[in-house]
């Protein structure tokens, strides 16, 4: 048994993790269209629920349309500022044409302390606000993170794809819970399950010969073989898909020019 990522010694399940109050809550989530209680809960106890509300609704057959835009998310903040502000960052690509288009960004100061296995309520506000930045709607999200590969199957991939309700895809750089089960090649394309508690979660995928593997996952309403063939269409020949490398520059870029900015922290 995989054991739960909170640490319960330091966070107990009614400790105030958000640092706005209900009515702010309230407010930020109606202006971003989403379900409050998954976007901002106020306690841990709260969180837990909403990550086993979130798995719940995730749907890990294929439902797409016709993607004739994909984008990658990420997020950047200042190493070891666990109370700065989060750089959000969303960034399309127009398919199967692969023209780069600008991306939706957006900062804020993550409104939910640091606990380990909650990540999502940290980086999911900005990610939703730098999404209703873009001028048009992607068909197709690929997230620097997991999806369903997680304690309580609600990484921030799935996390991000049911509170916007996109199909959306995990693409993750290390093992958050759960084992590689049998032999992963060395060969690009080569690929082994990643199992958690007897499921399927993921897969562990060699994209480039002599490169460290990433872990491809469902996040909605893409299944996984569907999201494995989306991330080898996107490599390029790289360790990781095109979308999560502008979206990783974009995020960054965006926490530099802030970092650079005259404004006052706190601002945003």
């Amino acid at each position: 048994m995989v054991p739960d990522c909170s640490d319960r010694a330091l966070w107990g399940d009614d400790a105030r993790l958000s640092s706005v109050t209900d009515a702010v809550r309230a407010r930020l989530a109606d202006d971003a269209g989403v379900n409050r209680d998954w976007l901002l809960p106020a306690t841990l106890s709260e969180a837990t629920r909403a990550q086993r509300e979130i798995a719940e609704a995730c749907e890990t057959r294929d439902r797409i349309g016709d993607v004739r835009l994909i984008a990658g998310a990420d997020t950047s903040m200042k190493w070891r500022d666990s109370t700065g502000p989060i750089h959000a960052a969303i960034a399309p690509l127009r398919w199967p044409e692969r023209e780069v288009l600008p991306p939706g960004l957006a900062t804020r100061i993550p409104p939910f302390a640091y606990v380990p296995g909650y990540l999502g309520f940290r980086e999911a506000p900005a990610l939703v606000a730098a999404w209703k930045t873009l001028a048009e709607t992607p068909g197709l999200l690929l997230v620097d993170g997991h999806g369903r590969a997680h304690p309580r199957r609600c990484g921030i991939a799935t996390h991000l794809g049911v509170l916007l309700d996109v199909p959306a895809i995990g693409v993750a750089k290390s093992i958050l819970c759960g084992r590689i089960e049998g032999v992963l090649g060395e060969a690009p394309g080569s690929q082994a399950p990643l199992v958690d508690r007897g499921e399927v979660v993921a897969m562990a995928l060699r994209t480039r010969a002599r490169a460290l593997p990433i872990y491809v996952g469902t996040g909605h309403r893409v299944s996984l073989e569907t999201a494995v063939a989306w991330v080898l269409a996107l490599t390029d020949g790289r360790r990781l898909p095109l979308t999560t490398r502008l979206a990783h520059d974009a995020a960054n870029a965006a926490r530099v020019a802030w970092q650079s900015s005259p404004r006052k922290r706190g601002e945003e």
